[in-house]
């Protein structure tokens, strides 16, 4: 049963349907097996708690043999699928902006010896020093931000970081695939507003802007509190003498006193956080040096200036007295009112956290035991292709609400959790394009009494350094 109360039902359930066909044609092997392992992961009855146990799901007509193998053996065409995903509806904020969130989540396997390009993921314990390195698979995901709180993002495009790969250039070629198919499907055109990426303390937003400098981004990323940045050198002084300073004085976030009088200084009352203090220095810049990614670099290091904004809340909630926030943005001359702005949309990065626990808790990111890294790439573009279907699907969806539950305002404002409880009920009305399973029969197996000679080689986690080839 479809809700028909919305003005959009008939819309939404076309593109709904439009979805489902364009993600088929883009499974290129084990298409059905593995359309329909996306449809028992979106009606199974609670929480994935088991990959097998999705084909016992109604919705998945074929055995648990084609389960597997649809992951193990199945092709996605993931070019062709980054550009469906990008002609869908892209969210905005309220001037127009499209706001990219970028961050890493990992699926851990500690016990995976057998599991390639396994890295050590940084995991959070309970307790003040708890922190803990643990083997797995780190994954990059890019999403689209909406505007207010809301636990939806708009999940655009994942990849997997491999022990080779250097954490910020990763970044930035995924990025640039990501914005060149947004622009190609018209979401962006000259004389829009650019294009914010908003990224944690993990990623160098100075180079980050560097390496995507001839597109239409501007780069807002979180800096430590310890980092010390300069001002621009001063006008030259007639008469000087040697060669000229390419760095002016120091700024040091921990330091006040090397804070020079602010741009601008502006407070903003807020319900969650008390008054937001937000004071930022125009064409600030970090000091270079030929080092890690730099190292490479030819010709003269770059200057790269920016906006540096110091955020100060009155309360967090569940916390005591909240430190200082540091920001920085890859534009200058930004006013008092982008600042308000910046600051804010940054928060807005902390609903890709909403996104990591459903795939993680309701859709069972992490609880299949794969072994090939292959494998789980696949079912992780499966999870965001469920995800994705929700996110179509949340004008459709009835609110089949819990007695203890709240009555949602609108369907909009329904969680992730609340419009799966109703896909099951959307999926007859739309498109399904997977075929009829058809008659086969067992393969005869290993022979009775016979042990496996082929042991699969084990793999220790760790990055992969880099080589000189010139050396």
């Amino acid at each position: 049963m479809i809700s028909m109360h919305h003005p959009g039902t008939a819309a939404a359930l076309r593109d709904l349907s439009q979805f489902r066909h364009a993600f088929h044609q883009c499974l290129t092997a084990r298409a059905d097996a593995l359309f329909e392992l996306t449809d028992s992961a979106l009606c199974a009855d609670g929480p994935v708690t088991s990959l097998v146990e999705l084909s016992l799901a109604t919705e998945h007509r074929r055995g648990h043999g084609s389960l597997y193998d649809g992951l193990n053996q199945g092709r996605i065409d993931i070019g062709r699928f980054r550009n469906v995903i990008a002609r869908q509806q892209i969210p905005r904020g309220h001037d127009g902006r499209i706001m990219l969130g970028i961050d890493v989540s990992h699926w851990l396997r500690p016990d995976a010896n057998t599991s390639p390009d396994r890295l050590f993921c940084h995991t959070y314990a309970r307790g003040k020093g708890q922190a803990q390195m643990i083997p797995g698979w780190p994954y990059s995901f890019v999403a689209a931000l909406e505007p207010g709180r809301t636990s939806w993002t708009a999940m655009l495009d994942v990849l997997r970081v491999r022990p080779s790969d250097d954490h910020t250039d990763l970044a930035a070629t995924q990025l640039r695939t990501v914005v060149d198919a947004l622009i190609t499907a018209g979401h962006w055109r000259e004389g829009d507003p650019e294009i914010w990426i908003i990224g944690d303390s993990g990623y160098d937003g100075p180079r980050l802007a560097f390496l995507l400098a001839d597109l239409p981004v501007h780069v807002l990323v979180r800096m430590r509190s310890d980092r010390v940045l300069a001002f621009p050198v001063p006008p030259r002084r007639p008469g000087t003498r040697g060669r000229s300073a390419r760095h002016g004085t120091r700024f040091a976030f921990a330091d006040p006193a090397t804070w020079s009088t602010p741009t601008h200084t502006t407070t903003t009352d807020t319900a969650r956080y008390g008054a937001a203090h937000a004071r930022s220095w125009d064409r600030l810049h970090p000091t270079l040096t030929r080092t890690g990614a730099w190292t490479g670099h030819h010709g003269p290091l770059p200057i790269i200036e920016g906006t540096v904004i110091r955020l100060q809340v009155e309360r967090l909630p569940g916390t005591g007295t909240p430190k200082p926030l540091w920001l920085w943005h890859s534009a200058t001359a930004t006013t008092a009112a982008q600042v308000d702005r910046l600051w804010q949309a940054f928060l807005r990065r902390f609903d890709l956290e909403h996104t990591f626990r459903f795939f993680k808790q309701t859709l069972g990111w992490t609880t299949p035991r794969i072994r090939t890294p292959e494998a789980a790439d696949r079912w992780t573009w499966l999870v965001i292709v469920a995800y994705t279907q929700l996110r179509l699907a949340r004008p459709l969806v009835e609110d089949l609400r819990r007695p203890w539950e709240r009555k949602a305002v609108t369907p909009d404002r329904l969680s992730p959790a609340r419009v799966r409880r109703g896909f099951r009920r959307v999926r007859p009305a739309a498109a399904l394009p997977a075929g009829a399973p058809k008659f086969s029969r067992p393969g005869p197996g290993r022979p009775a009494g016979s042990r496996n000679a082929r042991r699969a080689p084990l793999h220790a986690p760790g990055k992969t350094p880099k080589t000189d080839i010139n050396g």
